[in-house]
């Protein structure tokens, strides 16, 4: 038995460098958002600002666009409904995740609190609008009235 070559010790080397780059990983996405104490949460990975709470309930597209434009928190007023790509950053397949007080499953940084797993996005047409879904992680269509379960997150650019 010379230096590290029997299996059982290569086998614990390999699994301590798995922890290690497992906890440097980890360290690393906890590092993207920053709580500001103030009821906003900022993305380091896409200089973005988001509400860390949603607006708690109920709401069809075109509330939650005036939601969105009209909310005034940590003194920004220049809060704006998110793009279906800007919803798109914050859903992780990996993140462990929480469940919704409406009982979905999703998939984002607890540090970010929705409270379903729709969230409306700012692109529509006519009708319907795009919505982000947080458990399965896809983005779709579905009518501007529509309510049930859908929430508003307001963003905001960070400016350098």
């Amino acid at each position: 038995m010379r230096g590290l070559k029997t299996p059982s010790m290569i086998i614990s080397v390999v699994l301590i460098l798995a922890l290690i780059l497992l906890s440097y990983s980890k360290s690393l996405a906890e590092e993207r958002f920053i709580d500001n104490g103030d009821g906003t949460i900022t993305d380091t990975k896409t200089n973005l600002m988001w509400a860390q709470y949603d607006n708690m309930g109920d709401i069809n597209w075109h509330q939650a666009k005036d939601y969105c434009e009209h909310i005034i928190l940590s003194k920004y007023e220049d809060w704006r409904m998110p793009t279906i790509k800007e919803l798109a950053t914050l859903y992780d397949p990996n993140e462990k995740g929480y469940e919704t007080d409406c009982g979905n499953w999703v998939k984002v940084n607890p540090i970010i609190h929705l409270s379903c797993g729709w969230v409306w996005a700012i692109e529509a047409k006519t009708i319907t609008a795009y919505a982000y879904n947080f458990t399965k992680g896809y983005q779709y269509t579905d009518r501007k009235v529509h309510r049930r379960h859908f929430r508003a997150l307001p963003v905001r650019t960070i400016k350098k």
